[in-house]
C-alpha cells in the first residue's frame, strides 16, 4: 500500500512591507490594513497612530496600540476634546505611548476639530470619505517602488484638514491613512488579501 505524499502548505505571498515573522504585523496586514473603515472612533485613532509614526517605525506604533486606546478613552473625541493641561503632563508620563509633546497635544487638538465638525453637522467619516467620492480606490501595483507617498486626493485631504485645525495631517501621513482605512486598496497584486477579494 502506497503512503500519500503528506500536503504541504504553501506560504501565503503577502505585500514585501509586512514581515513574514511578527505576529503582530501579520495580523495588521491581513486583518486590517486597507479594509474600509467608517467609524468615527476608529478613524480617530488611525489618523492619530498614523501621525504618530511621523519618524517612527510602524512596529513601534503597533506594538503601543493598546495603550494608546487606554490613555485616548478608546478615541472618543468628545472625551478626548475635554484633556486638561495637566492630563498632557500625566499622558506624557506614560512609557505605554510614544512621548512626543507635539504629537499627544494634536491628538487633542484633531479631537477638538472633529467635535466642532459635529456641532456644525459635519459628520467625521463622510467628510474624510468625501475625499475618495465614497468610493474606495482599487489601485493596481505589483511592486512597492510603485506606490505613492501622496497623491493628489491625500494632498486635498491634508489642505482641509489643516484649515479646519487638525495637526499632523500632511499629504504623507493622510496617505498613509487613506491605505490604512481602505480608502484605497494598495495590496499589490501578488498578495493573497488582494487575490482573495478580487
Amino acid at each position: 500500500m502506497s503512503r500519500s505524499t503528506p500536503h504541504k502548505h504553501t506560504p501565503l505571498t503577502r505585500c514585501p512591507w509586512c514581515p513574514p515573522d511578527d505576529p503582530l504585523y501579520i495580523a495588521y496586514h491581513d486583518e486590517e490594513w486597507g479594509r474600509e473603515v467608517r467609524d468615527p472612533a476608529r478613524l480617530f485613532e488611525m489618523i492619530t497612530l498614523e501621525g504618530a509614526q511621523a519618524g517612527l517605525s510602524w512596529r513601534t506604533v503597533l506594538g503601543k496600540r493598546e495603550n494608546y486606546r487606554k490613555v485616548f478613552k478608546n478615541f472618543d473625541a468628545q472625551r478626548v476634546a475635554k484633556f486638561s493641561a495637566a492630563r498632557v503632563e500625566e499622558i506624557l508620563s506614560n512609557p505605554g505611548i510614544i512621548r512626543n509633546r507635539l504629537k499627544v497635544e494634536s491628538t487633542i487638538a484633531n479631537a477638538k476639530a472633529i467635535v466642532a465638525l459635529e456641532e456644525r453637522g459635519i459628520h467625521f467619516p463622510e467628510l474624510l470619505w468625501s475625499f475618495v467620492e465614497n468610493q474606495p480606490r482599487r489601485n493596481a501595483f505589483t511592486s512597492l517602488s510603485q506606490m505613492p507617498s501622496q497623491t493628489p486626493a491625500s494632498e486635498q485631504m491634508s489642505r482641509e484638514l489643516k484649515k479646519l485645525g487638525f495637526r499632523f495631517v500632511g499629504p504623507t501621513v493622510c496617505y498613509a491613512f487613506m491605505q490604512a482605512v481602505g480608502m484605497v486598496d494598495d495590496h499589490l497584486e501578488s498578495c493573497f488579501v488582494r487575490q482573495k477579494s478580487a
